[in-house]
């Protein structure tokens, strides 16, 4: 694609390395680097399959650099942040630090009924607005779940021969629950340390260090909020805290937000991962 005469080209995880395979398969490496290098703006979706592919992240260290220094744009998405995506490399990492890390949100209600009324058109499955408006309502998520809920729906309508009505499609959405995640105080102890690069033991102990404060009464707040975890129980497992210093960090958090863009984005990014 060409915009402005600038070339653009995006591509799936998926789909960079299977061409990488198959390149080297058929012993066509540098047909590969060509095609990848000759790009002004590369877009790459769902950077965390990458996780553990070696091969696959070497070819893409070189392919950065090569891109960086010829001042050409390079965009990647993820589900998480870069520095929790595990078995990355370290490079990979600190070349995607280094750039803008930014968190897009949710779409908002009036963004998913676009979306939906989109999508919709695209499966050529007229949906009306009344059920337009009740499913950007009712389903919360990101663009994949929308569609997932609109495959399921497009199913049914199917399988029945019809369109469904707006009351079989609420009735189908309640019997159809996204399960929630399960996920330790443990877990979400680990992943906050990690995210922060602190010792996750210093999270237990009682020092006051401001860079192992801020994740502590960032634990206690996903505990509290993410999983309703009782303030005393929370305090118990971060080392037996009493839970008025669990409501106190919580409300920090809660006021904190309301006026910190990057604490949200970095809370944001955290909730991703365990929602």
């Amino acid at each position: 694609m060409k915009t402005s005469g600038k070339k653009v080209f995006y591509t799936t995880s998926e789909k960079f390395a299977q061409e990488l395979v198959n390149a080297l398969q058929t012993n066509r490496p540098n047909f590969f680097k060509e095609k990848y290098r000759k790009y002004d703006v590369l877009i790459i979706d769902d950077i965390q399959f990458f996780s553990g592919k070696f091969k696959v992240q070497e070819e893409l260290f070189h392919l950065f650099n090569h891109l960086f220094d010829n001042n050409k744009q390079i965009i990647f998405s993820s589900d998480k942040h870069p520095g929790l995506i595990q078995d990355l490399e370290e490079r990979l990492k600190s070349r995607f630090s280094a750039g803008m890390t930014i968190d897009i949100p949710a779409p908002d209600n009036e963004s998913r009924a676009a979306i939906i009324s989109a999508k919709s058109n695209q499966f050529q499955f007229p949906v009306s607005k009344e059920v337009i408006d009740y499913l950007a309502y009712t389903i919360s998520g990101n663009i994949r779940e929308i569609e997932g809920v609109l495959n399921l729906i497009l199913c049914q309508s199917q399988m029945k021969g019809r369109e469904l009505s707006l009351s079989e499609i609420k009735t189908f959405i309640k019997n159809s629950p996204k399960p929630k995640k399960q996920v330790s105080t443990k877990e979400v102890i680990k992943t906050v340390a990690e995210f922060y690069n602190i010792d996750e033991q210093l999270i237990y102990d009682k020092t006051r260090k401001k860079e192992v404060i801020k994740p502590r009464q960032i634990i206690m707040y996903i505990l509290r909020e993410e999983f309703g975890i009782s303030y005393p129980a929370i305090g118990d497992k971060l080392g037996g805290r009493d839970h008025t210093t669990v409501m106190h960090s919580c409300e920090k958090i809660k006021n904190d937000i309301k006026n910190d863009e990057i604490l949200t984005q970095e809370i944001n990014q955290l909730r991703s991962i365990f929602t």
